[in-house]
Order: structure tokens, then C-alpha cells, then sequence
């Protein structure tokens, strides 16, 4: 605690030199001392070096009819990724991130056939697709920590980097994602699930019942248990991801509702985990809203998206990077021979 207050105390000294009025950046400045605070630094090279991880599962729950598309989509979406051609990859590209795309959980084996960036596939396969958690548990206990194991993984290569996103695909995981971020936040389904895909009305009435029914059924006793009786395994290795990235000091913005779930998993495990991450975007779905009240978070951007894959996340990433960049060039009063503001 003293090593973060002497950072944070250097971090607002400089703020407050800068030629600007005081706190007339904003949230800006919140953002500046936040990442000084998760690093343990008061200067940064820039650009960021920016990591996007894709944890790709299946979800049994999915036979319940409670999503607008097939569950061979995530298949099929791996192998989009791999081509480039997810909106991730745009943005990534863009923003001069690396995106890796991890199978946790996919219903098949992919195969490593055609073109594509396959040095930023990686295969953690813990089974192929969850439970349906209406009549079974999601995951075995073994299942769950293994999920987790698999983030930890992935934020050793994060060490690499000086940001990272956890994204996420996987059809029907709105579901799951929505019954632990309800289970954590004790608010009812109705104000925490979402269309998701695109559903009609008809089918997000079922999908509300579906995640009170099984929070009835299961009544889990925290955070890993609600993982396990949930899923899924992209939400297991997201709270991994989270974890590590925090042990190793490296700055985490999280995505949409999947990664917000994934995010309540790591709170659970370890409650400073709200002080060690960026809420990325607001999204559209209405669980993240109720998780950004009850954390008090605020979002950086809010762009209606509920795109999932890390996108949101992503373009937060540039915010903070611009913030930074105030930060690090910006004159200071007495570099620059400004006259401060009169007492």
C-alpha cells in the first residue's frame, strides 16, 4: 500500500504540472492513475504492446433453443479468426494488437488446415463443449479449474505485453454468463439477461426462465461453483486470464457481458481483482450495466456494441492509450514557462 501511494502521488504531482487546469482532463486522469497503480509505474513507453486472447467453448445449454444461432457457429468462427476476418481481427489490426484465438471448449477438433495466422492458434481443449445445465452440471469441479488454468496460460504470454483483452465466442454463452453475473450480483434474471445473438421476444422470455430455473436448481455457493453448474470453459480461462494478468501486473480491459462473467469468477477468487482491470465498454446487454453499478466501475466507451470477441475492450484500449500519451508528452508548467493559475 505505501509503494502504490508514493505512485499515485507522483502520478497527480505530474497531472497537476501539466499545462492544463487542474482535473480538466477528466477521466482521463483516473485512467492515468489506475494503470500507474496496476504496473507499479510512473512512466510508460508508448505505444502499447496490446495482447487480445479469444477463448473459444461450446455450451450444452445451447439445445435449449435460447440463442439466434446454430452451435456450429463457433466452429466456424475459429477458423474466421485464424483468416483474419472476425471483427476482432479489424480492430486488432488496427490498433496494432496480436490477437490469439484459444480453443477451451469447442464442440470438434479444428484442424490446422488452409491460410490463416495459425502461430496465434493454441489448443487448451478441456472438453468438447460444456453440459446442458438445466439437467447436469455445466462442468465437473476438475473441469472449472482446468478452464481457469487455461487463462493463467495465456497471461504468461501476456507478460510479453503491456495491455491485454480478453475476448470470447462461443454460441448460447450469453446464458451462462448471465446466470453467474446474476448468482454474483444478486439481482434477478429479468434485469441481467440480454438478446445476445439477436433473439426475438418469444425466446428471451425462455432464456430468462432458463437462468432462473437453473440459479433455482443449482443454488451454488459462490463463484467457482457457479462456473462449474454454469460454464463455461471461454468463461473459466477469461477469470484465469484476469487472475494472472493481475499476479503479473499487467493491465487487463475487460470485453462485454462473457468476459464480465469471466471477471465476477476472479472477484470471487480474489476480491482486489475490481481495483486491477478497466471496465473496456458499456454493453448493450443489460448484465453489464447491473455489474458496473454494483462494482461501481465506469465504463470507458459506450457504443451500444454487444459484439463479444474482445472488440469493445479493444477500442477502450486506445482511449487509455491516448490518456497515457497526455500523460507522457504533454508540457509541464514549468518546462514550458506557462503561468499557473492565480491563488
Amino acid at each position: 500500500m505505501a509503494r502504490e501511494k508514493e505512485i499515485l502521488e507522483k502520478v497527480r504531482a505530474r497531472l497537476d504540472d501539466l499545462t492544463k487546469p487542474k482535473d480538466s482532463l477528466g477521466y482521463l486522469e483516473k485512467i492515468i492513475e489506475r494503470y500507474a497503480s496496476i504496473t507499479e509505474k510512473t512512466e510508460f513507453k508508448l505505444p502499447l504492446k496490446k495482447i487480445i486472447s479469444v477463448f473459444c467453448g461450446d455450451h450444452g445449454i445451447a439445445e435449449e433453443g435460447v440463442s439466434a444461432y446454430p452451435q456450429e457457429v463457433t466452429k466456424q468462427m475459429v477458423y474466421n479468426f485464424v483468416r483474419g476476418g472476425a471483427a476482432i481481427n479489424v480492430i486488432g489490426k488496427y490498433i496494432g494488437a496480436d490477437v490469439f484465438v484459444v480453443d477451451v471448449g469447442v464442440n470438434g477438433d479444428i484442424e490446422k488446415k488452409g491460410d490463416g495466422m495459425w502461430e496465434f492458434f493454441i489448443s487448451h481443449k478441456v472438453n468438447h463443449g460444456t453440459k446442458n445445465f438445466l439437467k447436469e452440471p455445466a462442468m465437473t469441479p476438475d473441469e472449472a479449474k482446468k478452464s481457469i488454468e487455461v487463462g493463467y496460460k495465456m497471461s504468461e504470454i501476456a507478460q510479453k505485453y503491456d495491455i491485454a483483452v480478453p475476448g470470447d465466442m462461443g454460441i448460447a454463452n450469453t446464458t451462462p454468463a448471465s446466470a453467474i453475473v446474476s448468482f454474483i450480483t444478486e439481482q434477478p434474471p429479468e434485469k441481467v439477461v440480454g438478446r445476445g445473438t439477436g433473439i426475438d421476444d418469444q425466446k428471451l422470455k425462455k432464456k430468462i426462465q432458463v437462468v432462473r430455473e437453473a440459479i433455482e436448481k443449482w443454488r451454488p455457493k459462490n463463484g467457482m461453483e457457479a462456473l462449474e453448474k454454469f460454464g463455461g470453459f471461454e468463461i473459466g480461462a477469461i477469470a484465469g486470464f484476469i487472475l494472472g494478468c493481475a499476479e503479473k501486473k499487467i493491465p487487463v480491459v475487460v470485453d462485454g457481458i462473457i468476459s464480465l462473467a469471466g471477471f465476477c469468477v476472479a472477484y470471487s477468487l480474489d476480491r482486489s481483482i475490481p481495483e486491477k482491470v478497466f471496465f473496456g465498454h458499456k454493453t448493450y446487454e443489460p448484465g453489464g450495466a447491473v455489474i458496473s453499478e454494483f462494482f461501481g466501475q465506469r465504463p470507458i466507451v459506450d457504443l451500444e456494441m454487444r459484439l463479444g470477441e474482445g472488440t469493445g475492450g479493444a477500442i477502450a484500449t486506445t482511449i487509455i492509450e491516448i490518456a497515457l500519451s497526455l500523460y507522457m508528452n504533454m508540457a509541464t508548467f514549468s518546462s514550458a514557462g506557462v503561468s499557473r493559475k492565480i491563488d
